[in-house]
């Protein structure tokens, strides 16, 4: 039987169940300790040296590896996308527009149905241009 490690340690559960998540997907075994207290008690948390992840010794220098790949430009370029540009002027002063919510509303105070023939979409704020969605 082999012995276990502390790769890292976590002030948050949560952290520390990702970090399990990643050396799982790569085939390292892994065990979290001090999970439970620390969701029971988080004050105790550092008090405790936190929420701990153990690996097998011989799996040590691979699971750090694994742990300081920094994934952050990768998150940031999932996300990154063109602004909203508007078709007619081309301005970038896109909001979501409800068109025609106003009076729909009197309609309904005054009559006590609804009649609905309002549009959602995107209007932009420079030259009032109005796309449907």
């Amino acid at each position: 039987m082999s012995k276990f490690v502390v790769v890292s340690k976590y002030s948050f559960p949560l952290d520390a169940n990702i970090a399990k998540a990643s050396l799982d997907s790569e085939g390292i075994p892994a065990l979290i300790a001090d999970e439970h207290t620390v969701n029971m008690q988080w004050l105790y948390s550092n008090a405790m040296g936190g929420v701990r992840l153990f690996v097998p010794e011989e799996f040590e220098t691979e699971a750090k590896a694994i742990l300081d790949i920094n994934f952050s430009e990768d998150v940031e370029s999932a996300f990154d996308e063109k602004p909203e540009q508007c078709s007619k002027c081309s301005s970038g002063n896109i909001i979501n527009f409800t068109k025609g919510k106003k009076p729909a509303f009197l309609l309904f105070i005054f009559l006590g149905f609804p009649l609905f023939f309002y549009k959602h979409g995107k209007k932009c704020l420079d030259c009032d241009f109005f796309k449907e969605t």
